[in-house]
Parts: C-alpha cells; sequence; structure tokens
C-alpha cells in the first residue's frame, strides 16, 4: 500500500531536508562561540545526500577551515554543508547568505566572503532557471553540468527569451552558445566584466563571423533594452548555458555589480566533478541533483521538478529516468494537490516518521526566510502555506520574506536599511505571542550584521 503522509509529515520531512528543524549547525552565535559538534555537521551533510557527495563538501570545508581552529573550522564546515542541501538562490542580491544563516548558527559576512573570495569552498553562478546560485565547490558539477539542458528543445524552453533572436538568425541555441564560449576565454582573460560589458565586447566579435543578412540582424536594435543590439542581447542569454558548461562563473559583487570571471583563473583549475564517472559529468550529476530536490521537496512530480530546473515537463526524463529503480510513489492528501507523487524510497522511513517541530510556549523556534529562500520554491503552496495568505507572500516583483516559527509560515517581513540601522517591519498572518515577538526581534538584531548594519530595530504591522 501507498505511503499516505499528512500535511504535517509533508512539512516536516521538507523541513528537515532543508535543514529548518532543529539545532542550526554549530558555529559563532551573537559573537561569542559556541560548541562546535564535528559528527552533527556530519550528519547535516550527509542529510544533503549520498555520503560520498555529501562528506566530500563537508570535508572540504574543514580541511581549508581547521588551520585557524576549531570554532572556524566548526562555522565554516556548517556554511558549507548548509549550502549542499540544494543550492541557495542570490536573489535578490544578499539573499543567499540570509538562507545560509536560517540553516547555519554563526554565518558571518566575513566567513561567507572568505568561502568565495580566499577558500574557494563556495562558488557563484548562475544555475537553476538562468538565476544566481551559490552552492558548495564540491557540488560544482551537479549545478552546472547537471542543469544543463541536454537537447536544443530543453534549452529553448529553458532561455525562451532567446528564441525569436535564434529564429530570425537562423541559429540553434548550441551553435550561438558555442559562439559565445569561442570568443570568451580571450575577452576575459585577467579581466572580471559585467553582463554588459560581456555584450558589449563580444557581439562585434561574432558579427564578424555571420553572413551579412544574419550580421545586419545581429547588429539592428532588439526589444529588451533601449540601444541594446540584438547581438548584445542573444550575448546575455547565451552566457546561462557557457556558465553551466563551467567555463565562467560569477566573481564576488563588487559595487553592486556581478561580474564574470573565468573559472580556470578564478579557481586555478576547471570545475570539481568535470569529468565525472565514465559518462562524463551530466549523467552523474543530473542523478545527484534530482536525489538533492527529492530530498528538500519530495514527495514531488517530474513537473515540479521541471519547474525548479527551469525547463518543460517533457524535458525531466532525461534526469528523472537516470533513478526510475529508486523512486517509489507517494498519495498526497486531499487539496489542490492531491494524487501521485514520488520519493526516494529510501526516504519513506523518513516520511512516515516526520512531523512538525514541538512548541514551546517560551522559546519559539524562529528564522526569517529571505525572498527566494529555497523552503519558498515549495512546488504545493497549499502545502505550507494556506492559500488565503498566499498572496502576501509570493509576488512577481519585490516580494517579502517569510516568517517561519515552529516550522509554520507565520506571516511575512521587509528589510529597510538607512545608514547603519536594518529596520524590519513584521506583518504577522495572525497575532504573535510576546515570546515569539521577542524571538522576532532577537532574530532581526542577528541578522543585522549581515546586511551591513549595527543597529536594529523591529516594527510589528497589524496581524
Amino acid at each position: 500500500m501507498r505511503e499516505q503522509p499528512t500535511r504535517q509529515q509533508l512539512i516536516g520531512f521538507r523541513l528537515r531536508g532543508h535543514g529548518l528543524q532543529g539545532p542550526r549547525l554549530a558555529g559563532i552565535a551573537g559573537g561569542s562561540a559556541t560548541a562546535v559538534n564535528p559528527s552533527q555537521a556530519r550528519e547535516h551533510a550527509a542529510a544533503a545526500g549520498p555520503a560520498a557527495v555529501g562528506e566530500h563538501a563537508a570535508s572540504q570545508a574543514r580541511e581549508h577551515a581547521a588551520a585557524a581552529g576549531p570554532t572556524a573550522a566548526g562555522e565554516h564546515a556548517a556554511l558549507i554543508a548548509a549550502a549542499a542541501r540544494c543550492g541557495v538562490q542570490n536573489s535578490p542580491p544578499g539573499s543567499a547568505i540570509l538562507a545560509l544563516h536560517a540553516r547555519a548558527g554563526g554565518v558571518t559576512r566575513e566567513a561567507f566572503t572568505a568561502a568565495i573570495t580566499d577558500e574557494h569552498t563556495l562558488l557563484q553562478t548562475w544555475s537553476l532557471r538562468g538565476a544566481p546560485y551559490i552552492f558548495p565547490t564540491a557540488d560544482a558539477a551537479l549545478y552546472t553540468a547537471g542543469v544543463l539542458p541536454p537537447t536544443e528543445a530543453a534549452g529553448r524552453r529553458f532561455l525562451p527569451g532567446v528564441v525569436p533572436a535564434l529564429d530570425a538568425l537562423g541559429l540553434t541555441l548550441e551553435a550561438a552558445s558555442d559562439l559565445v564560449q569561442a570568443e570568451i576565454a580571450d575577452v576575459l582573460a585577467g579581466r572580471a566584466l559585467d553582463i554588459h560589458e560581456l555584450g558589449h565586447e563580444i557581439a562585434p566579435l561574432i558579427a564578424a563571423r555571420l553572413t551579412d543578412t544574419q550580421r545586419a540582424h545581429w547588429n539592428s536594435e532588439g526589444p529588451h533594452a533601449p540601444g541594446q543590439s540584438i547581438g548584445e542581447a542573444v550575448v546575455h542569454f547565451c552566457m546561462r548555458i557557457v556558465t553551466l558548461r563551467g567555463v565562467a562563473c560569477i566573481a564576488p559583487r563588487e559595487e553592486r555589480r556581478a561580474r564574470f570571471v573565468l573559472v580556470s583563473e578564478f579557481l586555478g583549475d576547471a570545475l570539481p566533478g568535470w569529468p565525472a564517472g565514465p559518462a562524463g559529468p551530466a549523467e552523474a550529476a543530473r542523478a545527484e541533483l534530482l536525489r538533492r530536490y527529492l530530498r528538500c521537496y519530495g514527495p514531488a512530480t517530474r513537473a515540479s521538478f521541471a519547474a525548479w530546473l527551469g525547463v518543460g515537463a517533457g524535458d525531466a526524463s532525461a534526469w528523472w529516468d537516470l533513478l526510475e529503480d529508486e523512486l517509489a510513489p507517494v498519495e498526497l492528501p486531499a487539496g489542490g494537490n492531491a494524487g501521485e507523487a514520488w520519493l526516494l524510497a529510501a526516504d519513506l522511513p523518513a516520511l512516515a516518521a516526520a512531523d512538525l517541530p514541538q512548541r514551546s510556549a517560551a522559546q519559539p523556534d524562529m528564522r526569517l526566510l529571505p525572498p527566494g529562500d529555497p523552503y519558498l520554491r515549495a512546488w504545493d503552496r497549499d502545502t505550507i502555506v494556506a492559500p488565503a495568505e498566499q498572496g502576501a507572500l509570493w509576488r512577481n516583483v519585490g516580494g517579502p520574506g517569510a516568517l517561519l516559527i515552529d516550522g509554520e509560515v507565520r506571516g511575512t517581513w521587509r528589510p529597510s536599511k538607512r545608514g547603519s540601522t536594518l529596520t524590519v517591519k513584521v506583518t504577522p498572518f495572525a497575532a504573535l505571542s510576546v515570546a515569539q515577538r521577542e524571538a522576532v526581534a532577537a532574530e532581526v538584531e542577528l541578522i543585522a550584521p549581515l546586511r551591513g548594519a549595527t543597529r536594529s530595530d523591529t516594527v510589528f504591522q497589524p496581524a
């Protein structure tokens, strides 16, 4: 008989998969050292995937941080393990560090920046849905080769905005991406350029390779931005494919600009995991990426996985079929998403044992999830937020963060910074207790330094 989980079991299973249930991974809290529990760090890393992959990310973090002492090593390992679960989207800019803080204690701007800039244990690049993601460098193959659309048709669904230009030019997405990649090494050598600078420099180089008819269209103004040529826009879109091919990545942000660098120069080598296994990086990476997805969002469907990737539902077979022998059907409870979904068979016992966190009136479990947090990408929104409250949380532009109390989304929050003060306006869905309001204010105080503030102010709006 199929498993028929309750809503509480679904939420409990996903909270654990996302690292949002139980104690946060240990590090430094409130500026003072806390005990580092290496076994707990290993447990959290292992939960992100098969032992070999999860331990690879965790062990790499420990090796890089060990020389700095046990506290720094624990903080670093916690940061990497938190990012290893399903990657962390970094849009709007600055979201990633807040999402990691919600999962790992003691996250600091210094540790976060050092992990990307100095230790290179975290990497940022365009990944799922063409969005900027941060993930452990040890897992790079998953979030590049594992995301790369396997067919021309899938690639066009991944980047629909470039399709009219490609059709007018008579180019395939693969051919256009090849043209961009052929120029990228020389253009980026020893440099870091933003996407507009890349388009401005690469588009004329490609134009010289085109026919007269193609060149005329390539150089004409496109529909995406005033003064931007169609060729520049094509370069912008194709850079998503070039990054997924492991050629370029996003450098640490400076001057509010995302700049691209060559992976070979930034890391001093190719991405880890290229190639991975006798079939090359793609198959192994796709299979592991789907495992990570199901541990965070399962039970799920092919269509939900495809939406998470940014491809069409029919394209998901290139990933799904690789795990056919590992999956088990689950019957979702009555509601808007009732019906058959799938989970890793090995995780059925964990689903059956899952539940919401135990509530404590005196010490509520408080997390402030930023806009774009992985947990908020739930494919069945009715499971985690009542339909009447979803409009306040999920918006096409400028959505707020989510107030997660004892495993339940209980409201929204919006930050604003003036000078050295971070002000957070909290709008609960229902009245909060005194202890819950105090926990929110304490959490705001912790995230203030992550936003470059030295003071914080929490303002509660009427429920």
